[in-house]
């Protein structure tokens, strides 16, 4: 290994200050890591730019979730900086060179560890902290919509789920506030929210645990639209500079074209700010709900920003997410959550997250799977997905099946429905305005087959909660990942495969990803694995051929593996 500008070795880290460091690690062919990555695995020879971006369905090579940790079979590393750079990647000969390009202020640190992958990723990320465990129930099933828009809607959904056979942990509830405020449930009908509370007791009999929609923005109301209470905030605001400023003082405003464009932002680097926002929620946590869904966060897009704690808009265009949720983390129960889009260094202290939004097509499918992957190899351990993805035309029958299979096996499990209409009405309607991707919606669209398969797959979830809560402890204080790539688990080897993985230390799962597909082939670790479908015996490693149905998913489990007691229903 070659570094430009060695300063010094600490704990097992080699130290790096440069402005434009170049890293040459060899005899090496893959490189994975870079955060939540949706288009590929192994990014050798391809350009990685460390900022947090808002791309609304079909991310590509943009994320939400950058993390600047880079992993390779003998060498990794993570450059400790707020600041978007871009990672240039290259093969010369039998090594990998990566540049660092870009402006890095002056006390950024890069950690360079020589080991083997899982102890650098353990290394790395215990050096900035460790790891959240969030609560158990998270690993139950989740239902969300942006349509449910009175308590009788909430109440109708959940009566379903129980009365079809699904047993729901986690609901998560958007539309349920005035559109302005995010704070106030929506009074404009008193028959819409009235009985809120009966809501929530009834919620908490059935062990139903609720989260509510935020995001961090002072609106910009809608042309002729009024609203005393936002615009006394909006005042209040200004004068106590709560929002984010620019350097001539005005107040900061997401520029056209970017979602809330024309709202302000809140400062969450000033306490003056965190208090009055937190105060304001104060009423929704008293009900008793479980934490909030805190949406956005991708709205710092102005180098010339400037922030109550010297930080400066070059700075908190990657870290204003984090302040932003860990602003409610720090006023909630640490039995509370926050279940985030947006996240940068520090998110695998900072509860859970989820891929944003894709199309309920089959490559939004791959794509959703691979982001997963690469951010728990990048410390986002507690993750999930819109399974068959939320926008745009219903899923077809056998996207829905294939994409409920996969998701019962990723750590955070949850079907998510647009608005009536579809999300964006006007440009991209739904070819079905009873857009609900609930199982006993999408049943009565394509038949009985589909809440049979469905309700078997919640049931193994249900099944499988034991063992991911068992996992998840351990996950937590050894820093290895719940979703573990081939990668990770062969220490470096199969860095492109990115259609099947483990969920824990002794399950290994193999969807079905690509549309017309039943045949595919699976990579079997080192060890003895007991192959679920084919109730046979199996001796790693090795390559084996499956066949997988409509209603099948390939299940192979580490015989006498970590907690594979807690697997034994799988074999009945």
């Amino acid at each position: 290994m070659r570094l430009q500008a060695l300063s010094q070795k600490q704990d097992g880290f080699a130290f790096i200050k440069s402005d434009h460091p170049v890293i040459r690690i060899f005899g090496v062919d893959s490189l994975v890591g870079t955060g939540e990555r949706f288009d590929m695995l192994d990014f050798l020879g391809h350009d990685r730019t460390n900022e947090v971006k808002e791309v609304f369905t079909h991310q590509g090579s943009s994320t939400y979730i950058p993390i600047p940790l880079v992993l390779s079979r003998t060498v990794s590393f993570l450059v400790d900086t707020r600041r978007v750079f871009t990672f240039h990647s290259r093969k010369e000969g039998d090594d990998a060179l990566i540049e660092i390009d870009g402006e890095l202020d002056p006390e950024d640190t890069i950690l360079v560890y020589q080991g083997p992958v899982k102890e650098a990723l353990a290394a790395l990320l215990r050096h900035k902290g460790g790891v959240c465990l969030p609560p158990s129930w998270i690993f139950g099933q989740w239902a969300s919509a942006n349509r449910w828009k009175s308590t009788a809607d909430v109440l109708e959904a959940i009566d379903k789920a129980q009365r079809h056979g699904f047993d729901l942990s986690v609901l998560v509830i958007e539309a349920f506030s005035d559109e302005s405020t995010f704070y106030r449930f929506n009074e404009e009908s008193q028959s819409l929210w009235a009985d809120r509370q009966e809501m929530m007791r009834i919620l908490k009999n059935r062990g139903i645990h609720l989260l509510l929609w935020q995001c961090p923005v002072f609106k910009a109301l809608e042309e002729g639209r009024r609203d005393s209470i936002h615009e006394a905030d909006l005042l209040q605001a200004r004068k106590e500079g709560l929002e984010v400023r620019l350097a001539d003082g005005s107040p900061y405003r997401i520029p056209k074209g970017h979602w809330f464009a024309g709202s302000m932002i809140p400062d969450f680097t000033s306490k003056r700010t965190r208090d009055w926002w937190m105060s304001r929620r104060k009423a929704l946590l008293d009900m008793g709900i479980s934490g909030f869904k805190t949406d956005g966060g991708e709205f710092v897009l102005d180098d010339g920003t400037v922030f109550s704690d010297g930080s400066t808009g070059k700075q908190m265009r990657n870290a204003y997410c984090q302040s932003y949720v860990g602003t409610y983390l720090d006023y909630m129960s640490p039995d509370c959550i926050t279940f985030s889009r947006a996240g940068y260094l520090g998110s695998q202290r900072t509860s859970v997250y989820w891929a944003g939004d894709q199309l309920s097509e089959f490559s939004e499918l791959e794509s959703a799977i691979r982001a997963g992957l690469n951010a728990s190899m990048c410390g986002v351990f507690w993750w999930g997905f819109d399974l068959a993805g939320f926008a745009g035309p219903m899923p077809s029958k056998e996207l829905y099946l294939r994409s409920y299979e996969a998701a019962a096996f990723v750590p955070v499990m949850q079907w998510h429905s647009e608005p009536t209409g579809g999300q964006f009405a006007l440009i991209m309607a739904s070819t079905d305005k009873v857009n609900d991707r609930s199982p006993w919606n999408m049943a009565s669209l394509y038949g009985d087959e589909v809440l049979e398969v469905t309700r078997r797959y919640s049931k193994l979830r249900t099944a499988l909660r034991a063992y991911l809560e068992s996992e998840a402890s351990h996950c937590q204080q050894s820093c290895e990942p719940l979703m573990r790539s081939m990668f990770y688990e062969t220490e470096g080897q199969h860095a492109s495969i990115d259609d099947q993985f483990l969920l824990g230390r002794s399950l290994l799962v193999a969807p079905i990803l690509h549309e017309g597909q039943s045949m595919r082939s699976v990579i079997i670790p080192q060890g003895s694995w007991w192959d679920v479908l084919q109730a046979m015996r199996i001796e790693g490693p090795c390559t084996v051929q499956r066949s997988y149905s409509l209603d099948q998913i390939g299940l192979f489990i580490r015989i006498d593996g970590p907690n594979s007691e807690a697997l034994e229903f799988l074999k009945a």
